[in-house]
């Protein structure tokens, strides 16, 4: 199988922690699957929607594929693609993930400190969060990915920037959870801030909102929200999600990580209290109300 991924590239994500499976996807092993195998401490995820922490594959079907250049993304841009990655079999994809994921939680397993029964659980991944890198609705096959995780009784998370309201049309099957990031309350935001390559990002980006209320799944807004570039115009956030209508809204602070550290400085990271602040504000003109927070990730729960 020949990688669509240049062997730079490889080379880079792999030494990242990163291991790429079959010719455009790849899986790593986040902070929280490490956590809750060596301390106990889990994702908010787990606490939110039941997902345990170390049974969690962080996979992505389209690893340098993307319509967007956020600033606040840990990618290394000089490898993105647009278009397609011509693609892979789901099945393949998945067995190679948890085959590769396996690998990396190896040295877990004579780790003074882990949790065995939890290592021995974490070799069968029950959910999938596909995200990690890329956009994943550039796979061609995301429907059937997804149709395959639910064949193996696993769960999963769709993040998504929104840029393919086509893809989102026409899935078949649909994730358990749909998450899409809003990270600008306004065109010229949105250009700013996510630096789109492709025409019309912020009109197919809403396209995809408006079809957040079509879905049986949970739908989730997700704002990762940096301070002095996207922090701003609470009025324009709450219109939209008042729109929108998702059934959650999470706003997150911004990750001061991998290679957004050279493009933004770490004081674009907002602290919880301001996090908390916004949150309100945004909640108060939406409707919604604040239903939980988690201080580790700095990221607030609302819910209409």
């Amino acid at each position: 199988m020949r990688s669509q991924i240049p062997k730079e590239a490889v080379a880079k994500f792999t030494n990242a922690g990163y291991r790429v499976v079959g010719s455009h996807s790849a899986v790593s092993v986040c902070h929280w699957t490490k956590e809750s195998l060596r301390s106990g401490r889990f994702c908010y995820k787990q606490k939110w929607y039941g997902i345990e922490s170390h049974r969690c594959l962080e996979m992505t079907p389209a690893l340098i594929w993307c319509g967007h250049n956020c600033q606040f993304c840990w990618r290394n841009m000089k490898f993105t693609k647009k278009g397609d990655p011509k693609p892979d079999e789901p099945a393949a994809i998945i067995d190679g993930c948890i085959e590769a994921r396996k690998e990396l939680i190896a040295g877990f397993g004579g780790r003074e400190g882990t949790d065995r029964k939890k290592w021995k659980e974490a070799q069968t991944p029950t959910s999938a969060a596909i995200s990690l890198a890329g956009e994943p609705t550039m796979y061609p096959r995301i429907s059937d990915l997804i149709g395959e995780f639910k064949r193996r009784n696993m769960t999963s998370f769709l993040v998504t920037n929104g840029t393919r309201p086509d893809r989102l049309e026409a899935l078949e099957h649909e994730p358990t959870n749909l998450y899409i990031s809003l990270c600008a309350p306004d065109a010229a935001t949105y250009k700013k801030v996510n630096r789109p390559s492709i025409a019309n990002g912020w009109k197919k980006l809403n396209e995809s909102l408006a079809l957040m209320k079509s879905f049986d799944c949970r739908t989730v807004l997700r704002l990762t929200l940096v301070k002095g570039l996207n922090m701003h115009d609470v009025d324009k956030y709450a219109k939209l999600v008042r729109k929108y209508q998702p059934q959650v809204v999470e706003p997150k602070a911004f990750a001061w990580m991998g290679e957004a550290r050279e493009r933004l400085g770490r004081e674009g990271v907002p602290s919880m209290d301001e996090m908390r602040a916004f949150a309100k504000q945004i909640a108060e003109k939406s409707g919604y109300e604040i239903a939980d927070e988690d201080v580790a990730s700095k990221v607030l729960m609302l819910r209409n």
